[in-house]
């Protein structure tokens, strides 16, 4: 991304975006092309994976659901303990405000990862503390009236020591 400040984040994870969230924002596009008189075309896909990137992340508000998922993901590290298991993923459910605050409180839908009750207490901590730090995360009035009170689930992935992608 071009100009502003950027947060640095030294972990490599990946995101994989919401399908429901995805959908929405595709038909809130298309609605937005139908009154435009513009056609419309079918979705590639209604899921989405990104990378959160390691140069960090840039401070203007998001607009789109391709630059909001990095910025929550931004505050998520591995933590201690669990970093050298080979994979690890945890899944957080929530909704957010339209000025990008937290709904209530986000619940965790589904974890993956070589660990015991403890380990499992410790990323589920980790997780929801993390969605705590980043938010409320800056977006756009648009995006944030096209998301508002709407399901995110914000999945994020640990390849292990090496790190060899999604």
């Amino acid at each position: 991304m071009t100009g502003g400040a950027t947060v640095r984040r030294p972990t490599r994870l990946a995101v994989a975006a919401s399908a429901v969230a995805i959908a929405f924002a595709a038909a809130f596009a298309s609605a937005a092309l139908a009154g435009a008189g513009l056609p419309l075309t079918p979705l590639a896909s209604l899921r989405s994976t990104v990378q959160a990137p390691e140069g960090g992340i840039a401070a203007s508000p998001a607009d789109t659901l391709q630059e909001l998922y990095p910025r929550l993901a931004a505050c998520w590290e591995v933590p201690q303990g669990l970093a050298g298991f080979p994979r690890t993923e945890i899944t957080a459910r929530f909704a957010l405000r339209r000025d990008g605050s937290v709904i209530g409180e986000p619940r965790i839908t589904f974890s993956m990862q070589n660990a015991d009750q403890r380990g499992r207490d410790i990323l589920t901590r980790s997780t929801l503390d993390a969605i705590r730090r980043c938010t409320p995360v800056a977006i756009t009035p648009a995006l944030g009236a096209a998301i508002a009170g709407r399901p995110i689930a914000l999945r994020f992935i640990y390849q292990g020591p090496q790190g060899q992608g999604v």
